[in-house]
């Protein structure tokens, strides 16, 4: 790998800059990729942008910049894109700094602006290696996701239109999963968690096999049924539904055809049910009815005590003395009989008698 250090002016970067669907984000005479696969969407708020212009007006010095060489010696950024953009919006016309647009300056003032000289250190190298880079000199300002940094090393075609579905502002699958996702799409998140559902967890994996796909139709048509085989089995949404694992949750019952209006009326049972801890795991249990999903409400400090006094310390399995840290809380009537988390129906048995009464 080769480092140089350049100087380039603010004229020479603004030169020829784009934003638009067809030809991406481009500046430096046509020359640079501001906005490679593996980059995120313009983040900056309209402060971090305004201290951005500040230091050029100033003549302060901004932090150096890292622009990778290509074949076919053009450059994409690896570092300074949202510098790059904050700059090259301002002298497009994009956003006024103080109240006044590039096109409000004094030509002295524009001058000096279109003269300022940012460093960039030019990166030659494999296409493997950009990753690396961006990794140890990402140090500064927004940090990489996990998934920002898979695009980069899968990046291709799939990549390219698995973005325009899911990693937008606006994108399509915010515009019919955003009530059932975290994150938010610019981040990565949506697209992050879609892979993981079809992929079983093997994100990498599924990005490596798709990386030269033409497409990411398969995809998007997959989220699209898992959010409408959620619609359609959970008609009624409430917030509790927000962030479920919902691919997990189709993958394995997307075959059956469960009664939504049973489901219905069992979902706000439990909803009520104070002993429930876990609401979003009632989406889990109606289906398959393992307890683990709940997180069913434990005894406290006083009712554990308060049963273990009662009971002289004896275990009601074996009838053995133990002290209480060597006993766990038991329901007396299980949860799933209608037994509540209450002192009249906790009994303290040994631990290895619970665990045995537990794995029944």
């Amino acid at each position: 790998m080769q480092i140089k250090l350049k100087e380039i002016t603010v004229r020479e970067l603004t030169n020829g800059y784009q934003d638009n669907e067809e030809n991406g984000v481009v500046g430096f005479g046509g020359k640079l990729d501001i906005r490679p696969p593996y980059q995120r969407e313009f983040i900056y708020k309209d402060k971090q942008r305004d201290a951005v212009i500040d230091t050029v007006t100033k003549n302060f010095p901004l932090n150096v910049m890292y622009w990778a060489v290509r074949e076919d010696g053009n450059f994409e950024v690896i570092d300074g894109q949202q510098r790059t953009i904050s700059i090259s919006q301002f002298v497009d016309g994009d956003f006024a700094f103080q109240n006044r647009y590039f096109h409000n300056l004094q030509k002295d003032e524009q001058d000096k602006i279109l003269n300022y000289k940012l460093m960039v250190y030019l990166c030659s190298g494999a296409d493997s290696e950009k990753l690396e880079w961006f990794k140890t000199i990402n140090i500064a300002g927004e940090k990489l996701t996990d998934q920002e940094l898979r695009n980069a090393v899968y990046a291709g075609s799939w990549v390219s239109d698995a973005k325009r579905y899911f990693s937008k502002n606006g994108c399509p699958a915010y515009n019919i999963g955003s009530d059932y996702l975290n994150g938010t799409p610019i981040r990565q998140d949506y697209l992050e968690t879609v892979i993981d559902w079809t992929s079983n967890s093997s994100i990498e994996k599924y990005m490596a096999e798709h990386q030269n796909n033409p497409n990411a139709n398969e995809l998007w048509l997959y989220f699209q049924s898992v959010i409408n085989w959620v619609k359609a089995v959970f008609p009624n949404y409430r917030n509790e539904m927000k962030g479920i694992e919902w691919g997990f949750i189709y993958n394995e019952f997307k075959d059956i055809n469960p009664d939504s209006k049973k489901l219905e009326k069992e979902i706000a049972k439990l909803m009520q049910d104070q002993d429930v801890t876990n609401k979003k795991g009632i989406y889990w249990y109606v289906l398959n009815h393992k307890e683990k999903h709940l997180n069913i409400r434990a005894f406290d400090v006083n009712q554990k005590r308060e049963a273990y006094e009662k009971q002289k310390g004896i275990c009601k399995k074996c009838r053995k003395h133990f002290k209480i840290e060597e006993m766990e809380a038991d329901h007396i009537t299980p949860w799933h009989e209608g037994g509540k988390t209450t002192a009249e129906n906790c009994q303290m048995l040994c631990k290895e008698d619970n665990r045995r009464k537990s794995g029944k």
